[in-house]
């Protein structure tokens, strides 16, 4: 499904402040697999994520999704492709726009053109049994814009968009880190519920090491632009917290010091 090869980006290169992000990293997904991934600040993991949405293009290596090489296709293309929720809530929609709004932009791309100058009645009840679906409560707020939701109930949104249309790839980057406790479970109960209804191959940034290994099929931790630990199946399901952390101490050669993700 997603497969990467080599792939290699530097920032500022030549100059003094030269910064490889990425370098050598290669990793291949399976339709259908759900892989989080932590590691430290500074580790790649935001920088991977814009490589494979085409925000830049890498210095070297390749990116293949269904079959197809992306690398050199353009951002907005790989948009059709490709959904990402990000951290901050007030990215992924329109403020000024409704909820009905936004949604209907969204499902546009099922089409292949622009939104129509009306929203058709059976697709308004289709975007108020899903959004019915995640108990939010946000069915009864179709016609409010967006800019006045709360995070969460914004990061909701964000995510039908993403999935009203099924991607051929789910980025969530640290989708839950804004948020209070009681919401971020909430989203991730919903994150949870969308990906296995829809079959969706996705990765996941997390600081939460806990959530890293409960959640999804596979976790991989990044470092320094490269993946220096892949586990999943038998070997996963047996890991703890400890032993995660001893394992980056072991890869890297230096003790995990982000609070985020001690104190997750």
């Amino acid at each position: 499904m997603l497969k990467i090869t080599d792939l290699s980006k530097t920032f500022a290169p030549g100059t003094p402040n030269e910064h490889k992000a990425i370098d050598k990293l290669s990793l291949k997904l399976d339709e259908g697999e759900f892989v989080t991934i932590v590691g430290s600040n500074g580790a790649g993991k935001s920088t991977l994520f814009n490589a494979i949405c085409g925000t830049f293009y890498p210095d070297k290596g390749a990116i293949e999704l269904d079959g197809k090489n992306i690398t050199a296709m353009a951002e907005h293309k790989r948009a059709k492709l490709i959904g990402r929720v990000f951290q901050d809530p007030m990215k992924g929609t329109a403020p000024n726009l409704t909820i009905e709004e936004n949604i209907a932009l969204a499902y546009s791309r099922r089409r292949g053109f622009g939104l129509t100058p009306a929203i058709k009645a059976g697709d308004r009840r289709l975007f108020r049994d899903m959004l019915a679906s995640f108990d939010m409560g946000l069915e009864d707020r179709m016609k409010t814009k967006v800019g006045l939701l709360s995070g969460g109930q914004r990061q909701v949104v964000t995510m039908l968009m993403c999935t009203i249309v099924p991607p051929k790839l789910l980025l969530l980057d640290e989708h839950t880190a804004a948020l209070d406790p009681a919401t971020s479970k909430k989203i991730m109960d919903i994150t949870n519920e969308v990906v296995k209804k829809h079959k969706l191959t996705t990765m996941m940034i997390t600081h939460n090491m806990k959530s890293a290994l409960k959640t999804g099929t596979r976790t991989i931790m990044m470092d320094s632009g490269n993946i220096i630990l892949d586990v999943s199946g038998e070997e996963r399901d047996k890991m703890t917290l400890n032993d995660l952390l001893e394992m980056y101490s072991k890869k890297s050669s230096k003790t995990l010091d982000n609070d985020r993700m001690l104190l997750n």
